[in-house]
């Protein structure tokens, strides 16, 4: 039986992450459930760098004195800000926070919206890791998720960033409607031959509230799927990549530094439109949610106020909240990191524990904790048993 104990105190705060959203898309892609938005007219960039810059100033009682260690622009398509744009946010982060000097600073990018000397103007701006969304090289599957880009578009795409950025990650889907094995081994291959020092790669899913769930395409059934899950892992293990967590794979020192630390239940604070946050204080962790609608996000945030809601996290969910990210991670975690990171012993998750090793589902010594192959499969039925 887990006893949780009657308060909870971190002796160390995690490290802190930048977590930066741009709403915007030139077309919302039929999978997609994030918090996106379609373009209709000119972006309003003075406007939302103004609200991001309120929205950091009002954040800074809760971070203060702590170092930035990563930014990641996420979205929507961060790329289809300018590079002034980019270079502005930037210089407002650098001048109100402790940006770590060798700081990674990825931007996701769109295929689609790719031009050279915008690409040299977000490296010059102080990005140093691009994140390209590709998802496929085939014409044909291109076409079937939306995209707002084609096969050939993809391949200028990454070779305009490997030509720009040393590191910089390629997005890859597989399961894709109609596809075939072989079509998703062609997509892994065809990535490999521009040499990513990192490689996401995703199973494509039907969440909810999305055209996709709305009216299901055909998709490959379930034994197809894993059967494109083992290719892709044999293939590029096979290629001197490491397969550090559940979708990600990179060449040895090249792991991305800013997901690391969501996986090891690091904080981030997250600014911008819909943004999530993760803050550790001594006595107490909170989770964030910014206003989600990019007008509404930015007429909250230019009169301070920019939260939509805020919760501590309770003690009895803070074994699942640690699991759900740490089992993510092929290696596993530290048993001290999960004392450290929720301020609770092990024990505290003791009877979860137990179980998933009864099932085989994870491996554990007294130092140590990782999924197995088995658990690794099985993800959403290892991280149920530590639901409160």
């Amino acid at each position: 039986m887990n006893v949780l104990p009657l308060e909870f105190r971190l002796t160390a705060l995690p490290p802190l992450a930048l977590y930066i959203h741009i709403p915007w898309c030139i077309k919302k892609c039929p999978y997609c459930d994030f918090n996106s938005h379609t373009a209709r007219d000119a972006l309003p960039e003075t406007r939302y760098i103004e609200a991001l810059t309120r929205d950091l100033e009002s954040a800074l009682p809760l971070i203060w004195g702590r170092g930035i260690h990563s930014i990641f622009f996420g979205g929507g398509t961060p790329s289809l800000f300018s590079a002034e744009a980019i270079d502005t946010i930037l210089s407002m982060v650098r001048t109100l926070t402790r940006l770590d000097h060798f700081a990674e600073i990825t931007l996701e990018a769109n295929p689609g919206t790719v031009e050279a000397g915008k690409f040299a103007g977000f490296k010059a701006a102080g990005v140093n890791r691009l994140s390209l969304g590709v998802q496929s090289f085939d014409p044909g599957h291109l076409r079937a998720l939306g995209r707002i880009h084609d096969d050939r578009e993809a391949h200028r795409a990454v070779e305009i960033a490997a030509s720009t950025f040393e590191n910089f990650n390629l997005d890859l889907m597989y399961a894709l409607p109609g596809q075939t094995l072989q079509q998703a081994q062609r997509d892994v291959e065809t990535a490999l031959g521009y040499a990513p020092p990192h490689l996401s790669c995703y199973h494509l899913t039907l969440e909810p509230n999305t055209p996709f769930h709305a009216a299901p395409p055909s998709l490959p059934d379930d034994d197809l799927s894993a059967d494109m899950q083992m290719m892709v892992e044999a293939t590029l293990v096979s290629a001197g990549y490491l397969h550090y967590e559940t979708s990600a794979f990179a060449r040895p020192q090249h792991q991305c530094r800013h997901n690391l630390n969501y996986w090891r239940f690091g904080d981030y604070l997250g600014i911008g439109a819909g943004a999530h946050g993760k803050l550790s204080f001594h006595d107490r962790i909170i989770r964030q949610m910014r206003h989600k609608h990019p007008r509404e996000y930015m007429e909250h945030a230019l009169t301070g106020n920019p939260i939509q809601s805020e919760q501590a996290v309770a003690r009895a969910d803070l074994p699942f909240e640690f699991m759900m990210n740490a089992l993510r991670l092929t290696d596993g975690f530290d048993t001290a990191l999960f004392t450290e990171r929720t301020g609770l012993p092990i024990t505290a998750a003791q009877t979860a524990l137990d179980e998933a090793e009864r099932r085989g589902l994870i491996v554990r010594d007294h130092v140590r904790i990782a999924p197995s192959q088995t658990g690794r499969r099985f993800l959403n039925d290892l991280l149920g048993l530590f639901l409160p």
